[in-house]
């Protein structure tokens, strides 16, 4: 059993830091004791060189640790279709995303987009994803296939719809069943990967399909739920026709058994009162996607209103309607919508946007006792951020004042490229450059 000492500068948020002002904790020259990929203690660097003087040290001085992210909103199909800039959500699906998705059905097709995918993610120092899989179960048999050769902690499924996408995206309320049961029992609960029971979303499945999602849920007690919710204004009036029963967008899901603790529902830039009094009371989560909100034009997320309702919110990338894996740039740009709100919106410090990518997404996904922070007894899921010389990140890293100016950089200005390596569960996922041991 391999054991290391992680000497870094490393910052993480053990709680909310929308509840706890002292969630962020920092350690300027700290140490991480990593013993079979599982955290075994954490503290200055002095001290516990002292107490275990014969381990071998990993020096990532020079840079920021952090917990690995946690994207809590993102789609495997559309890695290629990043970037279709100008459409609303429902003329992006059609122009842009749905024919990449029809493409999914030639399992060698997926096999690529997998790599893709897969490689996006841990580039960006995403080391957990709640992914929004394919309609065809080949494909999402060669996402979980990748995920699981690299090593990412990976919740998805089937997506299924059966009304207003193409046809070839259809199926049928059994098929949806039977095709969800065989792949929980290929995937769910083997090694890192977990299954998510996933309608695309209300608009494009009935109550059949629904229904079909709800008898997975009650069948298989630990499996998640994730779908999309109040998005744009012009998808919740086609669902209030489609659903004229329903008390609103999300009582589609209620009235079908989705909603509760295992339950994210990505967006929410549009939600009732209602709506938001019974996420808190089902205790599911809102995935707010900024740049996604941004890019298709959907409107400002009501972060004040999910946190004063109680609430719980992750942070997601949405790609391919986002413009990116990064969440250290989904951290940004929520900063700057919510600066935009005004008296409507939430001042974001660091280390809600370090909670947000990190702990957040953890809690989101009954995750919290496994990774999200760097505590005794968690995975060492983890990333390095250490910008190449002379780029102005480093310049801000080299020269903060604390660790907590340089988190504050690292979420301005960020990006992939910074990514010198990612860890899971003591596992190297990802290398830039070689790290120097001593």
């Amino acid at each position: 059993m391999t054991t290391t000492l992680y000497r870094a500068t490393y910052l993480h948020t053990p709680s909310s830091s929308f509840t706890d002002a002292a969630a962020l904790r920092a350690e300027d020259d700290g140490a991480l004791l990593v013993e079979g990929g599982v955290i075994r203690a954490v503290g200055g660097y002095a001290d516990l060189r002292a107490a275990h003087p014969d381990v071998p040290v990993a020096d990532l001085r020079g840079g920021l640790l952090l917990p690995g992210f946690i994207d809590t909103h993102v789609h495997f199909p559309q890695v290629r279709v990043i970037g279709g800039l100008g459409l609303p959500l429902l003329d992006w699906l059609e122009q842009c995303a749905l024919p990449e998705e029809a493409r999914m059905a030639d399992a060698a097709y997926a096999r690529g987009v997998a790599r893709d995918f897969v490689g996006g993610l841990v580039q960006a120092g995403t080391t957990t994803a709640l992914v929004f899989g394919s309609h065809f179960a080949g494909a999402v048999d060669e996402l979980f296939t990748e995920a699981a050769r690299v090593g990412l902690r990976c919740v998805s499924g089937l997506v299924v719809s059966d009304r207003l996408l193409r046809g070839e995206l259809h199926t049928t309320p059994q098929r949806a069943y039977d095709e969800g049961r065989a792949l929980i029992g290929r995937w769910h609960g083997v090694g890192r990967t977990l299954y998510a029971v996933t309608p695309r979303f209300s608009l494009s499945a009935s109550e059949g399909v629904l229904d079909a999602c709800g008898a997975l849920m009650q069948e298989f007690g630990d499996v998640r739920f994730t779908s999309h919710i109040n998005e744009n204004t012009r998808e919740i009036e086609v669902v209030r026709g489609l659903f004229p029963e329903a008390r609103d967008y999300l009582d589609t899901y209620e009235r079908a058994g989705l909603v509760g603790r295992r339950s994210v529902l990505a967006h929410n830039v549009w939600p009732t009162d209602r709506e938001l009094g019974a996420m808190a009371e089902h205790r599911c989560t809102a995935a707010h996607c900024p740049c996604s909100n941004s890019a298709l034009g959907s409107g400002f997320f009501p972060l004040r209103r999910h946190l004063d309702a109680g609430v719980h919110v992750s942070l997601g990338s949405d790609v391919g309607g986002g413009t990116g894996f990064s969440l250290l740039k989904e951290g940004l740009q929520a900063h700057f919508m919510q600066n935009l709100m005004g008296e409507g919106g939430v001042a974001l410090s660091p280390a809600h946007l370090l909670y947000l990518a990190t702990l957040a997404g953890a809690q989101a996904l009954g995750l919290e006792g496994q990774t999200g922070s760097f505590e005794v007894g968690k995975a060492f899921d983890a990333v390095h951020l250490s910008p190449a010389p002379g780029t102005p990140l480093d310049a801000v890293f080299r020269h903060a004042s604390s660790p907590e100016r340089a988190l504050a950089a690292a979420f301005a200005t960020g990006t992939p490229a910074d990514v010198a390596c990612v860890w899971i569960g003591g596992d190297e996922v990802h290398t830039r450059t070689a790290r120097q041991t001593a």
